[in-house]
């Protein structure tokens, strides 16, 4: 063995501790402490510094430290605090002696955000070499098996590296006694085993990398949240269904499954499609499920609503161009059909007079036969559901303007100038006159005449000369030429002058009799006179 000062080996123990407390600190102020999740299992590698002086009993040879060593050791928690431990540490031989242990006990831990301070207490074999000695004689005892005592603790640092794996270990300090029986003893031949007892009480430093497997918090369960889009529809309407995983584990495969309580539904990722043509309008609901494993927490159901709705029926309007005719005219009807779904739409028309032909959006209708008035065309339309609407306009048939009412026209006039002795009398000239008022009579049979006699003023007894003038013309026509009596007016005027003006007064005429009298003397017989031949 070498006689290697422990003090050293102390010192820089007690460095590496200073610096790794400066890198916790520093981390401390620069990042906020995040709640410690502790590993399930740690696996400690490293080096190892055992210290002891004790004599071997009774040749009193003292064992010295052992400068070089390994550890290793193996740590299960089963919770946060509390876990089990086992440690294997090799100390080759030395100077004059050598050890290896393993053990296993209790570990105790306190974790915080970024270093964890532990304790514990191990109970297991040694086995031991020595001591020897390096002068003449030299006497040595081969290794035996022991009892080895460990009570002790450390701190590790847990670095962000490997997400959080990697540690460094960055002291551990233990007691250790350990105790071997070599056997009688006996004083030293030549060269040789003595026997004898060692009871070892030491000092056993360590320091190394730490490497955390698992946590104790379990990972959060998978959560599934999913949501249908559109959420309402029409039958026939796709439906999509997106779901939304957190917690995935990203090293294994999730997989995903959908059912619907309507229509069918397709999908084996995180999207699914619902087909609704078969449905009836009503609320649905669509599952989905997601899984990366068998176990609680590894796996997730989610649901989305749906529902779908009847369809609405179209809606129409309806108007007319021109919006009044005369009758037999035609006008021409527009109908503007909306369907909300955009389906398939027919149309038809009826009216209340004459006549719509069409079966498109725009039809025309024909007033032949109806009568003056309001038609009102009534516009249908149904949709491929079955679902109808209809709208009305109206068109005006306006009556034609009735003819101009007949006007009275003057005929011809009967001049009494020429005979003075007979100054009531018609003569040849005024019959030719009459002849054509007759005429008239007869081509329009339901009219009448209006005979207006006057008188000249110098004439005497003038107002009953204008009045026998007028009978006389009516007797020529009524005698003569065989007018209906009450077909002809006789009236007396104060115009001067030896006439009688004719007046023909179609049916619906209205004759104005303002400066006249009625003549309704009796007509006298007809009294013939034969003019002298010269």
């Amino acid at each position: 063995m070498f006689e290697s000062p422990v003090r050293s080996i102390g010192r820089l123990l007690l460095a590496a501790c200073a610096v790794s407390l400066g890198v916790t600190g520093l981390q401390a102020q620069t990042a906020a402490p995040a709640e410690p999740n502790p590993s399930r299992a740690d696996v400690f590698l490293g080096y190892s510094y055992f210290g002891t002086h004790s004599p071997l009993k009774p040749a009193n040879i003292q064992y010295t430290s052992i400068d070089l060593g390994a550890i290793g050791s193996g740590a299960y928690y089963f919770n946060k605090y509390v876990g089990g431990e086992v440690v294997f540490a090799a100390h080759p031989d030395g100077k004059n002696d050598g050890l290896y242990t393993i053990s296993a006990g209790p570990i105790f831990r306190y974790p915080a955000s970024s270093f964890t301070v532990f304790g514990h207490g191990l109970v297991g074999a040694a086995k031991l070499g020595g001591p020897n000695n390096s002068g003449t004689p030299f006497y040595h005892n081969p290794y035996q098996w022991g009892v080895a005592l460990t009570a002790g603790g450390g701190m590790d640092y847990d670095t962000p590296l490997f997400n959080h794996k990697l540690g460094i270990r960055l002291f551990q300090a233990d007691y250790q006694y350990v105790h071997a029986n070599f056997g009688p003893y006996t004083a030293p031949p030549t060269n040789g085993a003595m026997g004898g007892r060692a009871n070892l009480s030491a000092a056993q430093l360590s320091t190394g990398i730490l490497w955390h497997i698992g946590s104790i918090i379990p990972p959060p369960p998978v959560t599934y949240s999913c949501v249908a889009s559109p959420s309402t529809v029409f039958p026939g309407d796709p439906v999509t269904v997106t779901g939304t995983a957190a917690n995935l584990n990203p090293k294994k495969t999730a997989t995903y499954s959908w059912t619907s309580d309507g229509g069918t539904v397709s999908g084996t990722s995180s999207t699914a499609n619902v087909d609704t043509k078969t449905l009836n309008p009503g609320s649905y609901t669509v599952k989905g499920h997601v899984e990366e494993g068998k176990k609680a927490g590894q796996f997730a159901d989610c649901s989305a609503p749906f529902t779908v709705k009847a369809f609405e029926p179209p809606t129409i309007s309806c108007s007319a161009s021109p919006s009044s005719v005369r009758p037999g005219e035609s006008a021409t009807i527009t109908a503007n059909g909306v369907s909300p779904q955009n389906r398939p739409l027919t149309y038809s028309y009826s009216s209340t007079a004459g006549s719509v032909s069409g079966s498109g959006s725009s039809a025309t209708l024909s007033t032949a036969g109806a009568a003056p008035g309001t038609v009102t065309v009534t516009c249908n339309v149904v949709d491929d559901k079955g679902q109808t609407a209809a709208a009305t306009t109206t068109v005006s048939v306006i009556a034609p303007p009735p003819p101009p009412a007949p006007k009275t026209s003057s005929l011809c006039s009967v001049n009494f100038e020429r005979d003075k002795k007979r100054p009531t009398r018609v003569d040849n000239e005024g019959k030719a006159c009459l002849d054509d008022v007759a005429l008239n009579l007869q081509r329009s049979s339901d009219a009448k005449v209006a005979l207006a006699g006057s008188a000249a003023s110098k004439e005497k007894k003038g107002e009953k000369l204008a009045s026998e003038r007028a009978l006389n013309a009516k007797e020529y026509l009524v005698k003569e030429k065989g007018i209906d009596a009450s077909r002809v007016a006789t009236y007396s005027s104060t115009t001067d002058g030896k006439t009688v003006t004719t007046t023909l007064i179609p049916a619906g005429a209205t004759f104005s009799t303002d400066g006249l009298t009625e003549v309704t003397e009796p007509v006298k017989p007809v009294v013939k006179h034969h003019a002298k031949k010269k």
